[in-house]
């Protein structure tokens, strides 16, 4: 099969996000655009996970290789039609949203099923999204045609991170491991803010030279720390579940 590596990496972000619940039954999404022979990532093929496969049983050579109209490429599973309504068009309309992976994670969706629903940047997990998110305040059913995502791809815009109201959220990157890391920091950083309102008072209000100067030390930072992050997910899970790699 194509694609080993990048089907081995796949495998491994859903079964860690299942083991930190951030999945929801067998549905949600992650998928990969994949280069073509010339070694462009155009978006018009794309690696995702199986069609109500668990995510804690998924194996590299269950991913699934499907164009950009959800007819499947290489891969002995179906594609869930939302799955490539969305993905097909975030990976299409933003080049740099190499992975795009969709969850209903408990907190970050928490937080989108608030009117007008914010991360608030009152501490270093959250300021580590500062200026990288967006927000789609409009909730319009499920996307089972692809100019919902169309309208998915356009309200990411130029972030990394998009919170759809009512939904979940999306997090993009170049590679696995900045998207994963996002993701998976991302739902810390929505746990710590519903906690602490959980508990009353105001959040923290952090300085603009102070948000400033974070942002600069998260840019230069995060992708070493996003590479370090996943490749300890891989080897754990190499000990732990090697069927993974099968």
């Amino acid at each position: 099969m194509q694609y080993t590596e990048l089907r081995e990496d796949l495998a491994a972000a859903l079964r860690w996000a299942a083991r930190e619940r951030l999945h929801e039954g067998v549905d949600n999404h992650f998928s990969m655009a994949v280069p073509d022979q010339q070694g462009n990532v155009r978006g018009d093929r794309f690696l995702i996970n199986p069609y109500r496969m668990h995510w804690s049983k998924v194996c590299a050579s269950d991913i699934v290789l499907c164009d950009q109209d959800g007819t499947v490429v290489e891969g002995k599973h179906a594609v869930e039609r939302s799955a490539f309504c969305i993905h097909s068009r975030v990976h299409l309309g933003r080049p740099s949203a190499v992975v795009a992976l969709h969850t209903h994670m408990p907190y970050a969706t928490a937080l989108a099923h608030i009117a007008g629903g914010r991360l608030a940047m009152s501490g270093l997990a959250s300021l580590m999204f500062d200026g990288r998110l967006s927000y789609d305040d409009t909730f319009d059913g499920i996307a089972l045609e692809a100019e919902e995502g169309d309208r998915i791809a356009a309200a990411l815009g130029d972030a990394d991170v998009l919170f759809l109201a009512g939904h979940g959220v999306l997090a993009t990157g170049r590679d696995m491991a900045s998207a994963f890391n996002d993701l998976y920091y991302l739902e810390r950083a929505c746990m710590f803010q519903v906690l602490a309102r959980g508990h009353g008072g105001d959040l923290l209000e952090i300085s603009h030279e102070v948000r400033e100067r974070t942002r600069d030390q998260f840019r230069e930072n995060l992708p070493e720390v996003a590479a370090g992050h996943f490749a300890e997910i891989k080897r754990v899970l190499a000990e732990e579940e090697p069927e993974f790699l099968q």
